[in-house]
């Protein structure tokens, strides 16, 4: 468009560059969102899938650039310090490890924020992912053109007043949207332990991270890797069963919502035997005793009983 080397390699690092890659990862997490949608419930879905995806692509950037650098050394006679490859290898892998990530996880958060919304609010459903995708190709323009846009020391005016700050906000809120996904647990199990499905310990045995894990530790180690693989799963079905009674909560979990909920109790039962007294025995062992709310009723709440 410009006739000018310098110019289009700009154009092409601060324009087609965030354009093409942000859609390209863009369409890995819509291709989860639409293909495994039980699976993506919330903001920590979007990120962690929005991770995975930018990982693996700025993994791949990062071989190409570094062989490219090392065959530009190669020609020239370079080596060591001074050599291109070892300025790429600190610019890209040493200062900003995170950056492919921290621009995808704005899409994947929109994502995550849509997998919130109910069916009614369809505008929500479609509006928040194009707006995350807008957002991380503005902020991965912003990182390509530092340069060009502020100077010689834009990269680290950029890197230092932007890019950091923001990368601390997101861990944040991985962090907090973790914690709410745990208290959501706490809140909607306890219904199943009423009817019977799980062991009164469970609910907030299956809340708190440190349980968790002490429980597939404590499997482990009495009856091997299998018991703790089969702890772990109880633990991810318990959790997928608290979220989708959470969206039918809020009008959003589907006509299918019935049959998702027997399904996943159906998982379960089928693996009560070997997961309960692990979570049990971490429930004892951080403090953790289940007592039902006062202002709840479950009394009258077991659909399955048998």
């Amino acid at each position: 468009a410009t006739a000018d080397p310098t110019g289009a390699e700009s154009v092409g690092a601060t324009v087609v560059a965030p354009i093409v890659e942000e859609s390209a990862k863009a369409v890995a997490i819509l291709l989860i969102f639409l293909f495994r949608r039980r699976s993506f419930t919330g903001l920590v879905d979007g990120v962690v899938v929005a991770g995975f995806t930018a990982t693996g692509f700025a993994f791949t950037e990062n071989i190409l650039y570094l062989g490219n650098a090392f065959g530009e050394d190669q020609q020239i006679g370079n080596s060591g310090l001074a050599s291109v490859t070892a300025a790429t290898f600190f610019v890209r892998v040493v200062m900003s490890p995170f950056a492919h990530p921290l621009f995808t996880v704005l899409t994947g958060i929109g994502f995550g924020m849509a997998a919130l919304a109910s069916r009614r609010q369809r505008v929500r459903r479609w509006l928040l992912p194009v707006l995350g995708l807008l957002l991380a190709m503005g902020v991965h323009a912003l990182w390509n053109g530092s340069t060009s846009l502020f100077g010689p020391y834009g990269f680290y005016a950029v890197y230092a007043a932007f890019m950091v700050p923001a990368f601390a906000l997101l861990t944040w809120l991985a962090i907090w949207s973790r914690q709410r996904e745990l208290r959501t647990v706490s809140a909607e199990l306890p219904a199943y332990a009423a009817a019977g499905w799980l062991a009164e310990t469970e609910p907030l045995a299956l809340s708190s991270m440190r349980a968790r894990s002490m429980a597939r530790e404590v499997a482990g180690r009495g009856y091997g890797p299998s018991a703790a693989r089969t702890v772990g799963e109880y633990q991810a079905f318990a959790t997928a069963l608290a979220f989708l009674r959470h969206r039918a909560g809020r009008g959003a979990a589907g006509p299918d919502f019935a049959e998702r909920e027997q399904e996943l109790l159906h998982h379960l039962w089928q693996r009560r035997d070997v997961a309960s007294p692990a979570l049990a025995y971490a429930a004892r062992a951080t403090g953790r005793v289940w007592t039902p709310p006062p202002y709840i009723d479950y009394g009258g709440y077991n659909p399955y009983k048998n």
